[in-house]
């Protein structure tokens, strides 16, 4: 759910089975960390993920949480996946997770306003950070254009 939203570790641990719109293809997710409840920003995602967490989860509408575990639960889950993976260092982390949301969302050409959005900035400029790109993705940035 993180690497395919963006969302933050508190924010997908909120989920419930009601916040996926199988049909549509739409993850709500109830943002925590504004001062205001009753923030949701709705982020597409693929039809397979959708189809996974119907057979993970049996999705029938319903107030019950997907993940029915705490953060620490959850980082240390997800750490240990990172780890049977490969992937090291600081991608490695929901955090990692969410960056990599943001960078891979800019590099395929989604719009800097429609990732704040689904992000839950507040702050377009919280968002340009994901844009700052060096070396080989810089080149391969500036090539789109040639």
């Amino acid at each position: 759910m993180l690497a395919w939203t963006g969302c933050r570790i508190s924010e997908a641990l909120a989920l419930t089975h009601a916040d996926l719109d199988r049909a549509g293809g739409i993850v709500s997710l109830h943002c925590l960390k504004k001062r205001r409840t009753g923030i949701v920003r709705d982020v597409p995602v693929p039809e397979g993920v959708m189809a996974i967490l119907d057979f993970v989860h049996d999705l029938e509408p319903s107030e019950r949480r997907l993940w029915p575990f705490g953060r620490s639960t959850a980082w240390q889950r997800i750490k240990a996946v990172m780890r049977e993976a490969g992937v090291a260092a600081s991608a490695a982390s929901p955090k990692g997770l969410r960056q990599g949301f943001g960078v891979h969302a800019l590099r395929s050409g989604v719009p800097l306003t429609l990732l704040q959005r689904w992000l839950g900035h507040a702050s377009l400029s919280t968002t340009a950070i994901y844009a700052d790109v060096l070396g080989a993705e810089e080149r391969e940035i500036a090539a789109r254009m040639w």
